[in-house]
């Protein structure tokens, strides 16, 4: 018997003794005096065989596995003799050399019926169970344990109640036989021939699936309507456990038949819509998706998932809301440009005339392309770098992608990162909702229908983060061509090949962006324009396309160079030609209106007719009005949207030595100022500071005008010690002069960033002297010729030589005696004119 409720139990005793099937032949189910072993005479010192995880019941013939050196000795001696031993179970499994203490004190007698001997060295040995025994006391421990035995045999009062007790057993124990599965039909028979209660629950008893403790404990029920009674409560819980069993595996087959019926019934289905010549709508459906997966060339990973899902597909009902999700999922798969790829033009001097015609200048950028494409040339199959474009606002870094694109012959795709805080938008969402999609990247893929177009990534420093990720972070595998082969979108979970794809990022500010992402870049710096680059520019390209948009012709406008350049000079104040392109279509605008009333057929614009059509200047040189006074002072400085001229202003007054600094000032810009006033008191006389100027009696305010502009930086640290000593000193500025550096206490002049954007930011305004420091002499190299030849740029070391230039060479007598009359309230004219200047 097996499986559960009756069972035969097989337990191997540790390398001593397995016990087998226990089978119950009729002879032995009979007990008592019956069989094998009547007539049997149980000595009163009775040899002991401790055996584990098993109780031998009276009645039942068992197979042991003896391995033990003192077991063989055992039945050595028993076999020569009367064959009769005693088998004791142990209290715990792992006890090698068990003593009294380790066995139960109740065993059964049994008589060995058989012994074989194996190749492994063991033996294996059939017993017969006799009677139960209670050891008394043990008599010998070596070579073995021999016991003064105590045997015990079934005592038996005939009752109704007895009758009723063996009747439900008996009953019970069928049942389970019954739920039983696979069990053999001489158990029902072994169990019906037996007659005697108390075999009859020995033998159940060694059959049941029952634990070591709770079989010994039957063993020691000498009581038979008692042990009845036990046998009856583990039947009850195994006829319970056999009938849920059955409950369950009954509805699993009903559901498993149901599914082979429906199935069966789709397929006769399906083979009378073929034999009629129709298809159901789905079927239909799922085939043309295959035939979708098939032409899609994709990836191995992708059309093996593809086809997983096909098939879930064709086993779910059409109305449900996965199977929407699942047919969204295949046709994203299917509508990637896996291996759809555009030919590139790698005719290098096509390219450069398509980047010449389309941009003027940038001749950095130009080559850094032209080299690009002939190394794709000579490698086809490499992987290009990926390339960031920064500079200020105007100076056409998305243009210029698109004219990149157009050179290669490759389709072009932009995306705005600006403002974008959710990861998903780069990689994703995750398929786990209803109307999730996959991220930007892969949707401008499937749009332009190509794995290696030019791909810009714009405003990559105006990103954010927030709880849902990084975008950053996303970018990080995307911008790598070490790892942009596989890329993985949340949304498909399978690698995409963007290694052909050339990307190219834009940023003003390189600031922002992580190290790890500006690692991955190869960063070009886009300076602004100067006045004669934005004159061919706006010759070029500007005028045309604005007289295109605003439907006018050179006969109806002519703009000569010298509107041009009042234009940029009076009516921007940029790096790059966006104002420049507005003023333009203003001045198109006021001719439009005057050609479409028939006033006018053609116009010449020239600088004079600028004004009547725009109004007045917006910006006017203001050097010689701002620096005309001793204590303010001309510099630099570097913003996200190019260089601009800064004034630096210092007064005096009677105080106590304090330094007071305005015009929303950043820490370093503090930090300057307070090292350059530190400089000036510590070496007043070698500066020049007459001695009558007691420092510590007066407090000094140095103020930098657009109070509404934060600054910050080190590079005013120059022009703030040139405002004091020129206050200090009553030495004015030079007009013409602007400055930029950092200054130590010991009185160098550092190097600092942003020169091309500073010397450029001082050419538009004027300036004709740029100081800047002596270590950022390699920097004048990248500036325009034409520019270099129109400014004079001194290199300086020390703030001796910045003096020398920044400073007017004797002092003006007028402007030593205004100062004293300003502190009495009047203003000299300088001053108002000044004023006047800074209010327009």
């Amino acid at each position: 018997m097996s499986e559960s409720g009756i069972n035969i139990d097989t337990a191997v005793a540790d390398e001593e003794i397995a016990i087998g099937k226990s089978t119950g032949a009729k002879d032995a189910a009979k007990g008592g005096g019956e069989g094998p072993s009547s007539g049997i005479e149980i000595p009163e010192e009775l040899a002991i065989l401790p055996i584990r995880d098993t109780v031998a019941f009276p009645g039942t013939i068992l197979p042991l596995t003896i391995g033990r050196k003192k077991s063989q000795r055992l039945l050595d001696d028993v076999l020569t003799g009367s064959k009769v031993i005693g088998l004791v179970a142990q209290r715990h499994a792992d006890t090698e050399d068990p003593t009294l203490d380790d066995l139960y004190r109740v065993g059964t007698v049994c008589f060995v019926l058989k012994l074989l001997k194996q190749p492994d060295g063991n033996q294996s040995l059939i017993v017969h169970g006799v009677a139960r025994f209670g050891i008394e006391s043990i008599v010998q421990t070596e070579p073995y344990p021999i016991a003064i035995a105590h045997p015990h045999f079934n005592e038996i009062e005939p009752s109704k109640e007895l009758d009723a007790l063996v009747h439900t057993v008996r009953s019970t124990a069928e049942r389970v036989i019954e739920l039983t599965p696979n069990m053999p039909e001489a158990a029902s028979a072994a169990l019906s021939n037996i007659e005697e209660p108390g075999t009859l629950a020995d033998f159940l008893a060694a059959n049941l699936s029952l634990g070591l403790v709770q079989k010994q404990e039957l063993l020691e029920t000498f009581d038979v309507p008692g042990r009845l009674k036990k046998i009856l409560v583990a039947l009850n819980s195994q006829v319970e456990i056999l009938e849920l069993s059955h409950k369950l595996q009954t509805e699993a087959n009903q559901q498993i038949d149901a599914s082979q019926r429906e199935y069966y019934l789709h397929e006769q289905l399906k083979a009378i819509q073929k034999e009629l010549g129709q298809a159901d709508g789905r079927t239909v459906e799922l085939d043309a998706l295959r035939t979708k997966v098939e032409e899609a060339r994709m990836s191995e990973a992708a059309a093996t998932e593809a086809h997983r899902e096909l098939g879930r597909m064709s086993r779910m009902p059409q109305a449900s809301p996965e199977y929407s999700v699942a047919m969204d999922y295949v046709e994203w798969l299917c509508a990637l440009p896996w291996s759809v790829s555009t030919t590139d033009r790698l005719d290098l001097d096509a390219a450069a005339a398509v980047l010449d015609e389309d941009h003027y200048g940038l001749e950095k950028i130009k080559k850094r392309i032209l080299e690009f494409l002939a190394v794709r040339k000579l490698k086809p199959d490499g992987r290009g770098a990926i390339l960031c474009f920064a500079g200020p606002p105007g100076v056409g870094k998305t243009s210029l992608g698109q004219s990149i694109a157009r050179a290669l012959g490759r389709k072009f795709v932009r995306i705005s990162l600006g403002g974008v805080r959710d990861e998903a938008d780069i990689r994703g969402h995750r398929r786990t909702y209803i109307g999730a999609l996959p991220g930007r990247i892969m949707q401008e893929l499937r749009k332009c229908g190509s794995n290696n177009p030019v791909f810009m990534l714009d405003e990559v420093d105006k990103m954010g983060s927030d709880f849902r990720g990084d975008p950053a972070a996303a970018l990080l595998e995307l911008l790598d061509p070490a790892q942009n082969d596989s890329f993985t979108d949340h949304y498909l979970g399978v690698a995409f090949d963007l290694s052909q794809a050339m990307f190219i990022a834009t940023a003003n500010y390189m600031d922002p962006l992580p190290p790890a992402l500006r690692d991955r870049m190869e960063v070009i710096e886009l300076s602004g324009y100067t006045l004669e680059e934005k004159r061919h520019i706006a010759r070029q390209f500007i005028v045309p396309r604005q007289l295109a948009e605003h439907g006018l012709t050179e006969q109806h406008l002519r703009i000569d160079d010298g509107a041009l350049e009042t234009l940029i000079d009076g009516y921007t104040r940029e790096a790059g030609v966006r104002n420049l392109e507005r003023q333009v279509g203003a001045v198109c605008r006021a001719v439009a209106a005057k050609v479409a009333r028939g006033k006018t057929s053609g116009t010449k614009i020239n600088a004079k007719r600028v004004a009547e059509l725009l109004g007045p200047r917006q910006f006017e040189p203001e050097m010689a009005q701002r620096t005309s006074v001793a204590g303010v002072v001309t510099g630099l400085a570097f913003t996200p949207s190019g260089g601009e001229i800064i004034f630096v202003e210092a007064t005096e007054m009677p105080g106590q030595g304090q330094l007071t600094l305005t015009g929303q000032l950043g820490d370093v810009m503090r930090e300057s100022a307070q090292a350059a006033y530190s400089l000036v008191r510590s070496r007043a006389h070698e500066l020049g500071i007459r001695k009558s100027k007691n420092l510590t009696r007066c407090d000094i305010h140095i103020h930098v005008p657009a109070g509404a502009v934060p600054k910050d930086g080190p590079s005013a640290g120059v022009a703030m010690l040139a405002a004091l000593v020129s206050l200090l000193t009553g030495r004015a500025a030079r007009a013409d002069v602007a400055m930029t550096g950092e200054i130590t206490l010991r009185g160098l002049v550092l190097p600092v960033g942003g020169v091309k954007e500073k010397v450029l930011a001082a050419h538009r305004a004027g300036i004709k002297t740029v100081l800047l420091p002596a270590r950022n002499r390699k920097d004048i190299a990248e500036l325009p010729k034409h520019v270099i030849e129109q400014l004079r740029i001194e290199c300086i070391s020390d703030v001796d030589e910045l003096l020398s230039h920044a400073l007017v060479a004797t002092t003006d007598r007028r402007t030593r005696r205004s100062r004293p009359a300003s502190r009495k309230g009047s203003v000299t004219r300088a001053q108002s004119s000044s004023r006047k200047s800074a209010k327009r």
